[in-house]
């Protein structure tokens, strides 16, 4: 099976399982709204923040083990890739240690972080909070098999496990909250349910790669270590970087505003992750065929496909950046009520970034396909104190929009700096014809929004499901056709018809 057959199986899984999410994502925020309320939803999304902060203890040994393991598959060179595995057992193991550490050490300022948590005492926190703590830590016992599995671009056994998973806690979660109505009990099925998907996930695992079990073989040179090493102390600032800019927000605002805000962004996040998931599984499901690419293509073919990879992005992020744009706000309120909905100017900031994210998205992926991870080991921590400075000082001035304000400021100095470091590392070229492209882009999402604003006013002045989908109905209309419009004659487009094309057999 070759990298276009692999990455269309993933995208296939992937779209399932995100459309799984969807649907029981939606109906379990409803349920857990209309019997919890937000300040227990607040509780869970900062938790969730706070514990990928405390995870930095992987530091991007993950990332360089993927980046380790595509040369060894690809030559199927099973003493390389065992020498591999033991080595990553036994770092996840010390990590898992690690974390659980970093988290325990964490408990004590609950107090500080969780602001107007009314109507939960402290015990009550501090045991929900160790249930969080449980499930990231397990997971690092087996999660470094899965590299070997996405190493193999079949990305999607990872999905369906994470899926089947997905559909048997939700269905619980729901069944516990309609009967008693405990977050205890909700938590608590999380825990059990996802225990036993690593377990069965770790049994099928080592029953497919039987050479994971054993313990004897070659060894890592100190070459190979010292790499993996050098790689992940380089990966190790940027997951510190991106973990400031990415992965604080939730907690700036519990701990400046209120834990109940965080709920009514969460809101919005949801929405945003479930249609991101359907936008990221193109991006994410090709990033092991292109380590393959790089391994044996030239670069002109690279280059090729990387503006493929980009206009692909162009399209996608747009497409759903518009849609955000114009139903965002909507959706929530006719969901949930029109309490639960936020200023329109956090709404453009969080669309902007979105958008922008696409553009990060495609370089990050490259590059880490491309094993470039210590010439700009530096750009993502920078990145992170500069969105801490600024959504620390803002939040105190102007609320809730400038921890977004932030988010924005951190992100464009990776859109900006990294295109120079992939022309040149990757390509030999000048980045110029990349923000050429860029400004092209925009231009066509700026003229797509300009035609769209005011049939947006006419048809969403009244808010019901029925305006929502006619509107949704006439973005994709307006959006794609202007796309179209503007870039049939590109290249990029000819290739992607040209496979649409081959998948029908025609």
């Amino acid at each position: 099976m070759g990298r276009v057959q692999y990455a269309a199986k993933n995208i296939i899984f992937g779209y399932i399982s995100n459309f799984t999410y969807l649907v029981l994502g939606f109906i379990l925020r409803t349920v857990f709204l209309n019997r919890l309320g937000e300040t227990l939803l607040g509780v869970n999304g900062l938790y969730t923040g706070i514990l990928s902060v405390v995870s930095l203890a992987e530091l991007g040994i993950g990332t360089a083990m993927n980046y380790s393991l595509y040369g060894p598959v690809a030559r199927e060179d099973i003493g390389k890739i065992k020498a591999y595995m033991c080595f990553y057992r036994k770092a996840y193991r010390a990590i898992a240690a690690v974390v659980a550490l970093l988290g325990l050490a964490v408990v004590p300022f609950l107090p500080v972080i969780v602001k107007n948590s009314i109507g939960l005492t402290q015990q009550e926190l501090t045991v929900y909070y160790l249930i969080f703590l449980f499930n990231t830590v397990s997971t690092y016992f087996m999660a470094y098999k899965y590299s070997l599995v996405n190493a193999r671009q079949m990305n999607y056994i990872q999905t369906n496990a994470a899926t089947v998973s997905k559909i048997v806690t939700s269905v619980v979660q729901i069944i516990i909250l309609l009967t008693t109505a405990d977050f205890l009990m909700y938590l608590m099925a999380v825990a059990v349910i996802e225990l036993l998907q690593k377990l069965i996930m770790n049994v099928y695992l080592n029953r497919k790669y039987p050479y994971l079990r054993e313990r004897d073989g070659e060894k890592l040179s100190r070459e190979e270590t010292q790499t993996i090493v050098s790689d992940t102390r380089a990966l190790a600032i940027q997951k510190i970087g991106d973990a400031a800019r990415l992965q604080t927000d939730a907690i700036i605002i519990s701990s400046f505003l209120n834990v109940t805000l965080v709920g009514l962004i969460d809101n919005y996040n949801m929405i945003i992750a479930a249609v991101t998931g359907f936008v990221d599984i193109v991006f994410n499901s090709v990033i092991s065929g292109f380590g393959n690419l790089i391994a044996t293509e030239s670069k002109e073919r690279q280059l090729s496909l990387f503006r493929v990879y980009r206009f692909t992005a162009a399209w996608l992020y747009g497409f759903s950046a518009i849609g955000f744009w114009f139903l965002l706000s909507p959706l929530v309120e006719t969901a949930w009520g029109a309490g639960r909905v936020v200023a329109f100017s956090v709404i453009f900031c969080i669309v902007f970034d979105y958008y922008c994210k696409g553009e990060r998205i495609v370089l990050y992926n490259f590059k880490t396909a491309a094993g470039i991870f210590r010439e700009d080991k530096y750009l993502a921590f920078a990145q992170g104190i500069v969105n801490l400075i600024v959504s620390i000082v803002l939040v105190q001035k102007i609320g809730l929009l400038g921890v977004y304000i932030g988010t924005i400021v951190s992100g464009l100095m990776a859109n900006l700096i990294r295109p120079f470091l992939i022309y040149r590392l990757c390509f030999q070229k000048s980045a110029v014809e990349y923000f050429k492209d860029a400004a092209v882009y925009w231009l066509q999402l700026g003229l797509s929004a300009a035609v769209l604003l005011p049939i947006g006013r006419m048809i969403l002045e009244q808010k019901s499901w029925g305006t929502l989908i006619c509107m949704a109905v006439v973005i994709t209309l307006v959006f794609n056709g202007l796309f179209f419009l503007c870039f049939r004659k590109r290249e990029e487009l000819r290739y992607l018809k040209g496979i649409l094309l081959r998948r029908l057999g025609r």
